[in-house]
């Protein structure tokens, strides 16, 4: 009986220990599917906007994004008013710089492909060049500067 017991108690402890590994391998892939698939993993701490950071994230949507998009109506790809409220930074960030891969793996990538039918293309931009249009989008996006459309 004793023996019948104790191994209830190590099947019951498995099962425990499997469930939780389970329940941790989805929060943990739910996470990464928010950010989208690229190489910024990590949750990104937003500040205040930085004035110094969207004026050159302005330069290089000027250079690289405004033959495709507008912040208020849709040019090739879709407006981005607004965006930084419906996406986090990590996601957009990895938009910017893994767009064939996102619109291959990521759901929503994939959804907005359809609809658009246009595939965005590399832009060939770092990180911070990144990060710089995220900032120019958040600025925009709280009125602390007008889109230059």
């Amino acid at each position: 009986m004793k023996l019948l017991s104790l191994k209830n108690k190590s099947i019951s402890v498995s099962v425990l220990v499997l469930t939780l590994a389970i329940s941790v391998l989805t929060l943990n892939g739910c996470k990464n599917e928010e950010f989208g698939v690229g190489p910024v993993k990590e949750e990104i701490k937003l500040a205040p906007v930085d004035a110094n950071l969207y004026t050159k994230g302005e330069q290089i949507f000027a250079a690289k994004c405004v033959a495709c998009h507008k912040f208020g109506s849709r040019l090739v790809g879709p407006p981005l008013k607004d965006v930084t409220k419906r996406r986090r930074p990590e996601w957009i960030m990895n938009q910017i710089l893994n767009p064939v891969e996102m619109a291959q793996k990521d759901k929503v990538t994939k959804e907005l492909f359809a609809q658009y039918l246009i595939q965005m293309t590399f832009q060939d931009v770092s990180q911070d060049d990144a990060r710089a249009l995220l900032e120019y989008m958040r600025a925009i996006d709280e009125g602390k500067v007008a889109p230059k459309e």
